[in-house]
């Protein structure tokens, strides 16, 4: 049986009214360091998050979460954080903000393969 490597996962949030604190999860930002994987995954519920906010823009939304899964890409489509290393691309994706999408804390797990514990992430934490 393979052996366990460690990950660290965030939580990727919409906060569509920063004063209230209210937020949905959308996603899972996922790196595995002994396997170099670094992937998100990112699914908008739209009508709970018009639940929370029915003027949140949708379209400004949608565009900046399509930033996550490019950046975890890299290379040129992601502009010059495409430059960095996956773990620096992670670090910054992770990094605390104050804006309409937050990260949770980054938390750590031990999984034999990490797109499977992605996709169970996922299930657990952003689908209903």
């Amino acid at each position: 049986m393979p052996t366990p490597d460690s990950y660290d996962y965030a939580v990727v949030r919409v906060v569509p009214r920063v004063e209230r604190g209210e937020f949905i999860n959308v996603g899972i930002i996922l790196w595995c360091a002994s396997q170099d994987y670094l992937d998100a995954r990112i699914e908008l519920d739209e009508q709970r998050l018009r639940a929370l906010d029915p003027t949140v823009n949708i379209e400004a939304v949608r565009s900046h979460l399509a930033s996550i899964p490019r950046v975890c890409a890299g290379g040129p489509g992601a502009g010059p954080i495409g430059a960095l290393s996956r773990r620096e691309r992670f670090d910054w994706l992770v990094a605390p903000r104050s804006t309409i999408i937050q990260v949770s804390p980054v938390h750590t797990g031990r999984c034999t393969d990490v797109a499977t514990t992605l996709e169970h992430l996922l299930n657990v934490m952003v689908r209903c």
